[in-house]
């Protein structure tokens, strides 16, 4: 005998809706990180004490590849944001009584997507016209690598928010374990010393240093890994509570 599936209840649609959320983010990240990957700026970072001439030379040299690296993260970049989206949704789950960390994290999250934009698009400006002098050239690069790397201050915020949330959860059956808050705060902590990126201009505080850049991104992507795990199983667990519900 054939059964006929009902339409979705609201509860069955709002996880569908977060599945989808979750995974478009990640497949935009991974995008995001092959152009990572890719770039030919990145390995090694340029260093800041780069001369004038060398940088000049290194847009006009990768111009095509510079350009289309940046062209995809500027596509794909902003669609990494629904993945953070599930975790504000998941917040807002949390037994805390109030909901203002969520719609804080939120707002760091569209903060750092922002700052993300506008150094993608200092790169590409940069190689937009590669014969120009090179001191200009060199001028938009230092824009471009410290907006990428140097504003860490919302990506802090994210972490510390979630950490402070989780802890707050009091809840009989808690949205997240509480390693998940542990894992935030490392990854927070580990961040915030790239904030010196702006200042430093050697070493590694440096826009090009172990701390600032590798160290930074690193614990950027351990935690995007982290938290897609997390929340599968938070949205798992969500569908088998509602979907067993009257």
């Amino acid at each position: 005998m054939t059964t006929v599936a009902g339409p979705q209840t609201p509860a069955s649609a709002d996880v569908r809706t977060q599945t989808i959320g979750l995974w478009t983010g990640l497949c935009a990240g991974v995008v995001v990180l092959i152009g990572f990957l890719v770039y030919p700026g990145f390995f090694p970072p340029m260093s800041p004490a780069m001369p004038a001439d060398e940088v000049a030379a290194f847009y006009r040299d990768n111009a095509d590849l510079v350009r289309a690296t940046m062209i995809t993260w500027n596509l794909c970049g902003i669609m990494v944001l629904p993945f953070f989206m599930v975790i504000v949704v998941q917040m807002k789950r949390m037994a805390t009584q109030t909901h203002v960390l969520a719609y804080c994290y939120l707002t760091a999250a569209v903060s750092g997507a922002t700052i993300f934009a506008l150094a993608d698009i200092f790169f590409l400006v940069a190689a937009f016209r590669p014969d120009r002098s090179p001191e200009l050239v060199q001028l938009l690069n230092d824009m471009a690598w410290i907006v990428f790397v140097a504003p860490v201050g919302m990506l802090v915020a994210q972490n510390l928010l979630l950490a402070l949330a989780i802890h707050l959860d009091d809840g009989p059956r808690p949205v997240f374990p509480r390693w998940v808050a542990l894992v935030a705060l490392i990854t927070g902590l580990a961040m915030a010393p790239a904030a010196c990126a702006a200042a430093v201009s050697s070493g590694p505080l440096a826009w090009d240093g172990a701390v600032s850049f590798w160290l930074r991104n690193g614990a950027f992507v351990g935690f995007v890994v982290v938290m897609f795990f997390a929340l599968r199983t938070a949205l798992r667990r969500q569908a088998a509570e509602e979907g067993a519900a009257p």
